[in-house]
């Protein structure tokens, strides 16, 4: 069948049993007195805690709830959110911040400075540009009840864009007897000072969430840009529908039943564009970066000649034309801090990720690969990371490797992801994920080259204190072509070890009901703004 027909046939399929979906998602009277934003996210929501991961979907609830001292804006500059006003001394040592006025909890207490110091902390235990931050912080001590001070060992010039990190971990502000919860215990209060707040009571973990607007917020004055400006929620209810079947979510869509669908599989966009009422947009126009990351605390993966093996038995390619048959969508790079920006090269990366599978096989045998089995967790209900472990495997058993694909969801990998214990009590040996550009884009806010090991890194754990040094030397300098050779520095080291490996870049449409009006663009869906007809 021609791919014209196959739309067509599809498309009258979809039409068909739009309507069929329509009779679990009809919302009772009650409901129907509100105005409700149905949306269907890129992956069921079960953890809520913004810090303790930095999966994208408990990232999304964050910006619900919680709100940030500052926010980036759509030109990347960084602007004052619950922060009223705030100095920096001559030394460049003291940063002094005041509070807007009027801020309060969703329990209806004040938000202080102690508050902000307490959260300030937490993140700076879990992100990898909160713990650089916190580095270079000698104290953070309160002044009063809305002014607090955080006060540098020397001058570093990142404390603004630090607490401005759009993505994840969001520096979220939270009530201080929640943000005192260790960085490596889950929050059991979801309480923030944000747009919204969340409804326990009809929380489904993977199923369902829900959240109301908060009457008492006071929206800064400027215009949203981003995560910046006014907070103006303009309905009253929003509810997060998980809908694993992908064509099931676009039954509903076009049949008027759901509002939103955060990521529509790429391959029915066309079905979506020619829908009656249904419009696509890109929100996130810097796109996202697939990411391979390997345990490196245990077998086979603690040598690097195996780790390089893998570097060289994959192709970049495969990962991306697998789900994105549209090339405008896609393209491969090998620049680990994303490409067509200031940072990027293709350092370090010679010969990498072409399929050289004789190469790969001898470093197999320099490694001593000895059959081990590598449990590689494979998320199915996320479609745009899907396919990688697919991928990934075939690569591996073609040069010799023993592979255990394991199927779960995106949460459960999410939550499984942190164990450090062996893969046969639990662990894993390698995972995969997407990240947005602006996560990665330079060495001190990408993850994936934090090498500080067990103690301190991001899940996969590899450990290099040459890395660590350059990273350093690059948040302490102000030169940018100092800055370029230091990270073009980092990336080759990076492959060198096989810190992790770039997959390739993508853009993800979003599509809505036309009767949604005012949806922003960001590195992270916001509701926010947005209108209901």
């Amino acid at each position: 069948m021609s791919t014209r027909w196959s739309l067509v046939a599809r498309t009258a399929t979809i039409l068909g049993l739009a309507a069929l979906v329509s009779l679990s998602l009809r919302p009772a009277a009650t409901a129907e007195a509100q105005t409700t934003i149905k949306a269907v996210k890129h992956s069921a929501l079960r953890v809520l805690d913004p810090i303790l991961t930095t999966a994208y979907i408990t990232r999304n609830h964050g910006y619900m709830i919680y709100d940030t001292l500052f926010a980036m804006n759509d030109r990347f500059e960084v602007k004052p959110q619950m922060v009223d006003k705030w100095t920096v001394s001559a030394d460049k040592l003291t940063y002094t911040f005041t509070l807007r006025d009027g801020l309060t909890w969703h329990d209806g207490a004040p938000v202080t400075a102690e508050d902000c110091i307490a959260s300030l902390k937490r993140w700076g235990e879990r992100d990898t540009l909160g713990q650089k931050l916190l580095e270079y912080t000698k104290e953070l001590r309160a002044v009063n009840p809305k002014t607090f001070q955080l006060v540098l060992k020397s001058p570093y010039g990142l404390v603004l864009e630090s607490l401005g990190k759009p993505s994840s971990n969001v520096p979220f502000m939270m009530p201080r007897r929640i943000a005192e919860t260790p960085g490596s215990k889950a929050i059991s209060e979801h309480i923030g000072s944000g747009p919204f707040k969340f409804v326990q009571a009809e929380f489904q973990p993977g199923i369902k969430a829900v959240y109301v607007k908060n009457p008492d917020y006071s929206p800064r004055g400027e215009a949203p840009s981003w995560a910046s400006g006014g907070k103006r929620v303009k309905v009253d209810r929003v509810e997060w529908i998980a809908m694993p079947d992908h064509q099931t979510a676009v039954n509903a869509l076009i049949g008027g039943e759901i509002d939103f669908i955060e990521s529509p599989p790429h391959d029915l966009l066309p079905v979506l564009e020619s829908a009656p009422g249904v419009k696509t947009m890109i929100i996130n126009k810097l796109g996202l970066q697939g990411m391979l990351r390997f345990n490196h605390l245990h077998p086979p993966f603690t040598n690097p000649k195996i780790r390089q093996a893998v570097a060289y038995a994959v192709m970049q390619d495969d990962y991306m034309k697998t789900w994105i048959s549209e090339a405008k969508y896609r393209r491969t790079c090998l620049a680990m801090f994303v490409c067509n920006t200031p940072l990027a090269s293709e350092a370090g990366a010679d010969g990498l990720m072409r399929g050289n599978l004789e190469k790969a096989r001898a470093l197999l045998k320099e490694g001593g690969y000895d059959g081990t089995t590598v449990v590689l967790m494979h998320p199915t209900d996320v479609n745009s990371i899907a396919s990688y472990p697919v991928v990934t495997a075939q690569a591996l058993r073609k040069i010799g490797m023993k592979v255990d694909v394991q199927a779960m969801d995106w949460q459960t990998l999410v939550s499984r992801r942190g164990k450090q214990e062996p893969p046969a009590q639990g662990g894993w040996n390698m995972f995969h994920t997407n990240w947005v550009a602006h996560d990665v884009m330079n060495p001190v806010v990408n993850a994936g080259v934090n090498t500080k090991g067990a103690k301190g890194g991001w899940f996969g754990w590899p450990a290099d204190p040459q890395i660590e040094d350059l990273r350093d030397q690059f948040a302490r300098e102000g030169d940018p072509a100092k800055q370029k050779k230091l990270a073009a520095d980092i990336q080759r080291r990076a492959y060198e070890v096989g810190a992790y490996l770039p997959l390739g870049e993508y853009i993800q449409p979003t599509a809505y009901r036309d009767r949604l009006s005012g949806i922003l663009e960001g590195p992270a869906p916001f509701f926010w703004n947005i209108e209901k007809k």
